[in-house]
C-alpha cells in the first residue's frame, strides 16, 4: 500500500481512539471503540481451543474492524441504534473501506457481509463474543454508571447470539451470574 494512502486510513481510525461508548471502565472513564474492539479481539484468540474448526484468525480480524463505521459516526449503545443509525454507519463503513486499495478493499467488504449475513461459524462466534463484551465492560464499571434499562438488559443482552454453542451458551450464563451478583449487591447496599 502506498504510504501515504496507509496513513491516511490510519488517520481516519484513529478516532476509535477517541470516540467512546456508552460503558465505563472499571477505573470510572468512558470506554473507547478502540478498547472494546481490542478486548474483543483477545477474546476471539482466547475462543482457540474451543471452536477447533473455526478460522479464529477470520474472528479476530472481524473484532478488529466491525466497528469502523464507528470512527466517522460514533458510537450509539445498541439500546438506543435504529435502523437509520445502521445504514448511517454502513455508508461510513462502505465510504472508508471504499479508500482502501485492493486486496483489503475487497477483504474487508466480504467479512463485513459475512458479519451481516450471520451464517458462518465465524460470524456467529464474533457476534456473540461482541454482545458479551459488552456486557462485562458493564459488569466491570460502577453500577452508578448503568441507566435503568441496563439492569434487564444486561440480563438479556446478545441472548439469541450465543445459543449456537453450548460454549458460548455456558459463557453468557456465568456472565449473567456477574451481572446479578452486582445488581444483588448494589440493590443491597442501597
Amino acid at each position: 500500500m502506498e504510504q501515504r494512502r496507509f496513513i491516511d486510513f490510519l488517520n481516519v481510525i484513529e478516532k476509535l481512539k477517541c470516540n467512546t461508548r456508552h460503558s465505563y471502565t472499571s477505573s470510572g472513564r468512558k470506554e473507547s471503540v478502540a478498547e472494546h474492539s481490542w478486548r474483543l479481539a483477545v477474546m476471539a484468540m482466547l475462543c482457540r481451543d474451543e471452536f477447533p474448526t473455526v478460522d479464529v484468525d477470520r474472528v479476530v480480524k472481524m473484532c478488529l474492524i466491525h466497528d469502523f463505521g464507528e470512527a466517522l459516526t460514533g458510537d450509539i449503545p445498541a439500546f438506543y441504534k435504529t435502523e437509520e443509525h445502521e445504514a448511517v454507519e454502513d455508508r461510513a463503513t462502505d465510504a472508508l473501506i471504499s479508500t482502501l486499495p485492493e486486496p483489503y478493499k475487497s477483504e474487508f467488504s466480504a467479512l463485513f457481509d459475512e458479519m451481516d449475513r450471520m451464517q458462518t461459524l465465524e460470524a456467529r462466534l464474533f457476534k456473540a463474543l461482541d454482545n458479551m463484551e459488552a456486557v462485562i465492560s458493564h459488569n466491570e464499571s460502577d453500577i452508578s454508571t448503568w441507566i435503568p434499562l441496563e439492569y434487564e438488559e444486561n440480563l438479556r443482552y446478545g441472548e439469541e447470539n450465543v445459543q449456537f454453542s453450548e460454549w458460548t451458551r455456558k459463557l453468557k450464563e456465568e456472565i449473567n451470574r456477574d451481572s446479578i451478583e452486582k445488581i444483588n449487591k448494589a440493590t443491597t447496599n442501597g
